[in-house]
């Protein structure tokens, strides 16, 4: 009998230990979160909508619950045939964004997200210059934490800069990585921002390092200011290719968003 209680004891701490909670990460503090806890619209105070613009990626953005939405402690980002006779637009897409709400300048960010299949899907987690600092794209940088496109099999985790996209120096050092991912599941998609480099991760495993070469100028690295985080559902567009209407609506899950600086 008291083989049997201990065991059950044991049982019950190895439950304990197993269940989902925030880990504070050596040396990491957290400093934003959202864990999507109220239904409806994502928190106002932390979220806003980045409207409909011409860029592939935000030209079929609409600020409606059809598309965005927080249910069940996860926040939904749907693209959409738009049924909505008044607006002439094809498709909806789901774009919301922390510009003028919450901006950070180095530290650690996580998003555990699940992604969708489908032809013209461009799921998408990024961070853009709160003031473009040296001005518009790409000279103020962009950093691209997930993209996905179609049935691909992988990620994109990619820079954007004058050095990387307007003198095309792309492989010294390398601005880009493909990483596989869990499809049909929930991963967590990360990135590690120092003065002196960015370390992307996939499920807590390093995919690439994007390093602040000698005596940099801000054309190579723009990545000293702040940036704010852009989380979309796009559909289409000049990259991701052509659109499968019987593949949609397709939705991008996100159960949470974490922000950690260092202590």
């Amino acid at each position: 009998m008291r083989q049997r209680i201990c065991l059950f004891l044991l049982f019950l701490c190895t439950g304990c230990i197993s269940l989902p909670h925030k880990e504070k990460a050596a040396g990491w503090v957290l400093k934003w979160e959202d864990e999507f806890e109220q239904a409806g619209v994502p928190d106002p105070t932390k979220w806003g909508f980045s409207g409909r613009k011409s860029p592939n990626w935000a030209c079929y953005c609409a600020d409606t619950s059809a598309v965005t939405f927080v249910k069940g402690g996860q926040l939904y980002l749907r693209g959409i045939l738009n049924r909505d006779k008044t607006d002439t637009a094809r498709y909806k897409t789901a774009c919301i964004q922390t510009k003028d709400k919450f901006y950070f300048k180095y530290g650690k960010i996580e998003v555990k997200a699940k992604i969708p299949q489908g032809k013209g899907s461009w799921p998408a987690i990024w961070l853009m210059p709160q003031d473009s600092k040296y001005g518009g794209w790409p000279a103020s940088g962009e950093i691209d934490i997930m993209e996905h496109l179609n049935y691909d099999p992988y990620i994109y985790q990619t820079l954007h800069s004058q050095y990387i996209d307007k003198l095309n120096q792309k492989t010294s050092p390398v601005h880009s990585a493909t990483p596989a991912y869990k499809e049909g599941a929930f991963n967590i998609y990360g990135l590690e921002w120092y003065p002196d480099r960015l370390d992307f991760f996939v499920n807590g495993i390093k995919t690439f390092t994007y390093p602040k070469i000698a005596n940099a100028d801000h054309q190579q690295w723009p990545f000293d200011q702040e940036y704010y985080i852009i989380l979309n559902q796009a559909l289409g567009g000049n990259w991701v290719g052509a659109i499968d209407d019987n593949d949609l609506p397709v939705q991008m899950t996100v159960d949470w968003v974490r922000v950690y600086q260092k202590e």
